[in-house]
């Protein structure tokens, strides 16, 4: 396994991430999660991504106990607050005051752990003045309760007046978690390059685009039962965007590289986006424990610049590059 900084921090932190997004608690039946996760430790992976939201708080209960036992100073756990979670009540998401200190509270308890690594603020909240949010990061990280702060498909501009302000608090900024493969490349235009001028790092998830660029969806073809495509439990409204004729065909065409790779096409999807320098860790999700041995090979590998121009010549205007879609992934009222 190897490892990277975390934004302009001390931090170090696999470059493989284990998320549990639309798997525990939810897809996969809890034994076979903690399997997951163990497995996932003994491959190296030393980070962990979940959020209060996943599951309606089951996911961090699962987490918290396939982690338990293990030394804490070893891995490294995220979280996010600003989904609803509970009863919904008119409090119960976005990013007020109450809500970061009652979610964390909560977090911690599922996690079994005294804190966090990473507190991550899920969506911006355009109903809480910036600095109350900011200002509540800031106690949690004194509390001892987070050690840093990240934030989830924020735009170039939040980011920016975010790290400003964190800055001025005394605490440090140093992630961003968006979407991001080699379909879906709308941070890159204005995000990444924000984020590299300000030392805050990007944690990316689905790099294999919800399981398209795995290749196992053909053009014309009925789609296979099992698979995210046909999941009932929320998985299936993601992969939309990527299903049709045209994307599914060119995705195929990367399996000659792939192959001359000695990869699987998932590999390659992993290892593409872990190209990228402003990267802290790419996220993988699994459903069964060889997923995670799977997708771990991707660590460490170098794609030679000819081999990255075939993939996008492959992929065309497939690719969906608009930077101003970042915006869209949060809701301009609260969710609760």
């Amino acid at each position: 396994m190897k490892f990277r900084y975390l934004g302009n921090s001390g931090l170090k932190v696999s470059e493989i991430c284990y998320g549990n997004w639309l798997t525990h608690g939810s897809q996969v039946e809890n034994e076979v999660a903690t399997r997951c996760v163990e497995t996932a430790l003994e491959v190296g992976i030393t980070s962990f991504d979940t959020a209060d939201v996943y599951a309606n708080t089951v996911a961090e209960k699962v987490l918290g106990k396939a982690l338990a036992g293990e030394r804490r100073e070893s891995i490294e756990i995220f979280t996010k607050v600003y989904w609803p979670t509970g009863r919904r009540g008119h409090n119960d998401c976005g990013l007020s005051r109450k809500h970061i200190m009652e979610s964390i509270s909560g977090s911690l308890k599922r996690l079994k752990t005294d804190y966090v690594d990473l507190y991550q603020a899920h969506r911006y909240d355009h109903e809480t003045p910036l600095e109350e949010t900011m200002q509540a990061f800031a106690d949690v990280v004194r509390q001892g309760k987070a050690l840093y702060i990240g934030v989830s498909e924020w735009d170039a501009n939040q980011i920016r007046t975010a790290h400003g302000m964190a800055k001025e608090l005394g605490f440090q900024l140093i992630s961003n978690q968006p979407q991001y493969s080699m379909l879906w490349r709308v941070i890159e235009e204005w995000v990444v390059p924000t984020c590299v001028e300000l030392g805050v790092s990007q944690i990316v998830w689905s790099p294999v685009a919800q399981g398209v660029l795995t290749g196992k969806y053909l053009p014309g073809q009925p789609l296979p039962k099992n698979t995210r495509a046909t999941d009932s439990k929320g998985g299936s409204a993601m992969i939309q965007r990527f299903l049709n004729d045209d994307v599914v065909e060119r995705v195929q065409r990367l399996r000659p590289i792939a192959e001359e790779m000695d990869l699987t096409m998932a590999q390659l999807a992993v290892a593409w986006v872990l190209q990228n320098p402003n990267l802290g860790c790419a996220i993988i999700g699994a459903s069964r424990p060889k997923q995670v041995v799977e997708n771990v090979a991707a660590t460490g590998v170098v794609i030679p610049p000819e081999y990255l121009a075939r993939i996008d010549e492959a992929l065309g205007d497939a690719v969906v590059r608009n930077p101003l879609l970042t915006a869209e992934n949060t809701p301009k009222t609260r969710p609760c």
